[in-house]
């Protein structure tokens, strides 16, 4: 990441607050399956933590956000960490067999 997770993370949730970010056509059809609302990710990145960080990716530099919405539900965004919007790359729900807990993946 630039300088370091806690400045990744004030930049994505700083980006988020002043709506400068755009939806993947991925994320948006992730977020429609899961009946997950944009409220709810924007909620997850105001309390979110960085999970995995993947600065090879071919976007750019992203990461993986673990948050909670307000109603208790987690999700997952990866998102790009080093772009002037910030750019949500895929949304969802972390369940299993891919998850065990929302911070531990499955095998």
């Amino acid at each position: 990441m630039h300088n370091d997770a806690a400045t990744a993370l004030h930049q994505i949730r700083l980006q988020a607050s002043k709506e400068l970010f755009r939806v993947t056509q991925h994320a948006h059809a992730e977020m429609v399956a899961e009946g997950i609302g944009l409220d709810d990710v924007l909620q997850a990145i105001r309390n979110a933590e960085i999970l995995e960080d993947y600065p090879q990716h071919r976007r750019g530099p992203c990461c993986l956000l673990n948050g909670v919405t307000e109603k208790g539900r987690p999700l997952h965004i990866v998102c790009t960490t080093a772009q002037p919007v910030l750019v949500l790359i895929t949304v969802y729900e972390p369940k299993p067999p891919r998850w065990v807990t929302p911070t531990q993946r499955g095998k």
